[in-house]
Formats: C-alpha cells, structure tokens, sequence
C-alpha cells in the first residue's frame, strides 16, 4: 500500500507542477520564449506589478470577526472570547504577512493552502503556508468540494535531518495520520485532531474542477507581446542616434567612419547617405501599437488605467466606481472564495483550543469584514452610519463593521464602561449641585 502511494506521489500532478513553474517563472521576469545574448531583449513586467497591486486591493482592511448565534448575553460572550482567540492566533503568527505572501502565490500559481496544527510544544495554534507545488488532494469523483485525503512532501535540511537530505511526506485522512521519511513509512497513527488540517483553495475556480486558475495566463501572450514592441521601438531609436551609413555601387569599402566632419572618397556615380529610420512617420505607428497592447493589458487583466493611479480624466464618487468596475468584480469573485476560506480556517483554530485546552469557543459564527476597494469620503461615511444608527436601522456595531473598527466588540465594551462611567460622573454631580442648593435654601441668610 505504502508503496503503490508513494509511486502514484511520483507521477501524480505532472502537468499541473510544470505550470506552477511556468507561472512562476513567467512573474520573476523569465518571459520571452527564446532567450539570446546577442539579441536586445527588454522586459517591463507587467505581469508581476497587476499581481502585486490585485493582491493589495484584495486584502485591503480585511479584518476576523465573530458572530453570536442568537442574541442571548451567553452567545455575546462566547462570540467575544472566540474572536479574542483567533486575534490572538492572528498576532502569533503573523497571519496578516503570511495571507498576504499566500494570496500573491495563489494569484501566480493557481492554488493557494493553509495548514492548521497544534504546536506541542508552544502550546498554541500553529498556522502555516506550505509550497502548494507539494501538496495533492484526493476527492469524491462527484463532488470536488469533499477531500478525503491530502498529502504534503517537502524536502528537509540537513541541519534539522542530522544527516542527509531527507524528503518528508506527511498523508493525512480524517481517521488517519501517516509519515513517510524518502519512501519508508516511520510513523502510522490516528489523526489527533478528527480532520484533515490542509486547507486547499483556487485562486479562480475553474467549473467543475479542483484546482484552481492563475491570474498569468490571461495577460501573458500580450506581455510577451508588449517586450517585442518595445523592444523594437528601443532598437529603432539607438540606431537612429548611431545611424547605418548606406553605401550605393560600391563593391568594397575601407576606413568609412560615420562621425561629425567625417570626408568619404567615393567612386564616379556611386552614392553614400546615411540611414534614417525616423522618416515617414514610422515610430509613431510603433507607439501605437504599445499603446493598443496597453489597452489590450488592462482589459484582459480586468486593471483599469485608473487602478494604477492613472486616469485621461479627473474621476470621483460614482464616475471612479463604473472605471474601476472591471477591476472590483474581479476582486469580489476571489472574496467569495476567501470569505469560505477563512471561514473554514477560523473553525479549525476554534476546534484546536476546544480539543487541547479544554475551552469551547465553538457555538459561533466566524465571518470576514473586508476593506473597500475604492477610495472612501470618511466623513459621510460617518454621517450615514450616524443617521442610520439613530434611526434604529443599523447597530452600532455594524456601524463600525462599515467603519473599518477591527474589534467591534472591545470597542462596544470600551464605549459601554465610559458612558457608565460618565453616568456617574453626572449622578455625583447632579447629587452635589441638589444638596447645595437645600443647604442654601435653609441657610439662615436664605
């Protein structure tokens, strides 16, 4: 059994490997298919700054939060002690860096994973990104959506080996936990926690696939494209400032020096000039054509000009909003990915503290608060929220949700303990203020 598994790891995924590597090749720079010294070949990565600036837009202000089940002052306090948790995870490891640096994988390669343990050692919950190149699923045939085992090989150093390089793979079930070190099993037990700790995600889903699809494709063959032409243009405009001299009915030549002051001796009826690559309008067509490949960039990259702070004209409020619309539906279809995502990632450290120390945070409703895309006028934001508060429409606590208030909770608890605390204030005040005026009243100067 361990065999045939470790045979099928070998083959298994080929295809999809070699297009992790292409993606990520393609990002760092590696872009044109046939590569020469001899030849100039610029690249002005598009590619990579599209990726960098939609991951940013994504995660923008992206902020846990947890809801209470129903309304009973129990469920407000489990609520409140179940996102104190996962902050706190949140701040052990550093999972705004981390979702970042996973999120700009996905976007490259395809696929993004999370794995989420128990560390023995530190007593917490430990939350990592492993390289999804060695990471395969298993799923029901009829429904991608339910895995029922994962596998996850890495290489492991020396250093921590003490001895050779070794390759762990590490196969996990629901039931089950096996660990392979090379192609010998080591360690074959239950699995602690009762699921399977991978979280495997697309970046876009393909229908009725498992895994998912990278941002790469849709502008690579244009980026190639706008390297050649630009390229070109750069050829053109250094030969023209070290022109080609041309030489007319003359079989052989010596000592011909194309510089200022420069005399040539030539035979009767031959002609000598020099070539001019800038006549005729010639460059200005090239220019047009990067700047079609340009438009052909932001449309199939769904990045407006004005995402990259570039815009033919002043834009604000709605007018901004239907420019950027490309750009805002496609960071809404990776939200519904990721709301599920964190979601789930949210449940499995809830399920961790509940199994090793004992505290059910469980009965609750992890969710995700997620930035605007769009640049926000504060103040009427603020005045809405006001309005609709007083008018008994919104809470305040969607109302901070609105505001970008990364723990409603605390900050409802803070609010509540000053304005109690202002009560009191006026009830000693109000106290004080009464009892001098009935001693000024029975005074016998009164």
């Amino acid at each position: 059994m361990q065999e045939s598994l470790m045979a099928e790891l070998a083959k298994k995924d080929m295809d999809r490997k070699r297009r992790y590597q292409e993606h990520l090749d393609f990002y760092n720079g590696l872009q044109w298919t046939r590569r020469t010294k001899r030849e100039k070949q610029l690249t002005f990565n598009y590619a990579k700054v599209f990726i960098d600036k939609i991951t940013s837009y994504l995660m923008a202000d992206a902020v846990f939060a947890v809801d209470p089940l129903t309304n009973s002052e129990a469920d407000f306090q489990a609520a409140e002690a179940a996102e104190k948790a996962i902050n706190q995870v949140v701040v052990d490891n550093n999972l705004e860096e981390l979702d970042f640096a996973t999120e700009t994988d996905a976007a490259i390669l395809g696929d993004g994973c999370y794995k989420v343990t128990w560390d023995t050692l530190q007593k917490r919950v430990r939350i990592t990104a492993p390289d999804v190149q060695g990471v395969y699923a298993w799923w029901q045939p009829d429904d991608p959506s339910v895995v029922y085992q994962v596998a996850s090989r890495y290489k492991l150093a020396p250093a921590l080996s003490g001895g050779p390089d070794n390759w762990i793979t590490e196969v996990w079930t629901d039931n089950t936990f096996e660990l392979y070190t090379n192609e010998v099993r080591t360690l074959a037990r239950k699995n602690p926690y009762g699921f399977i700790p991978y979280i495997i995600y697309p970046n876009l889903r393909q229908p009725k696939q498992f895994w998912g699809l990278s941002d790469i494709p849709d502008i690579s063959e244009t980026q190639r494209e706008l390297n050649r032409a630009l390229t070109q243009v750069s050829t053109i405009l250094e030969l023209s400032g070290n022109p080609i001299a041309v030489l007319e009915n003359i079989e052989s030549a010596e000592d011909i020096a194309v510089q200022p002051g420069a005399v040539w001796e030539i035979p009767e009826k031959a002609k000598a000039y020099l070539l001019d690559l800038l006549t005729g309008g010639g460059v200005a067509l090239h220019i047009q054509y990067v700047e079609l490949l340009y438009r052909i960039l932001h449309d199939t990259s769904e990045s407006p000009k004005a995402a990259y702070g570039r815009a033919d004209r002043d834009l604000s409020g709605v007018a901004l909003e239907i420019e950027l619309q490309p750009l805002l539906q496609k960071v809404r279809r990776k939200r519904l990915i990721r709301t599920t995502v964190y979601r789930r990632r949210s449940f499995m450290i809830l399920r961790l503290l509940k199994i090793f120390t004992g505290a059910d945070l469980t009965r609750v409703e992890p969710r995700m608060t997620w930035g605007t895309v769009l640049p926000q006028d504060r103040a009427r934001i603020v005045g809405n929220e006001t309005a609709l508060v007083q008018a008994g429409i919104h809470s305040r606590r969607r109302a901070m949700d609105e505001l970008g208030v990364e723990n409603p909770e605390a900050e409802m608890n803070i609010w509540l303990a000053e304005r109690e605390s202002i009560l009191k204030q006026n009830q000693s005040y109000s106290v004080k203020v009464k009892g001098t005026s009935e001693s000024a009243a029975t005074s016998p100067s009164a």
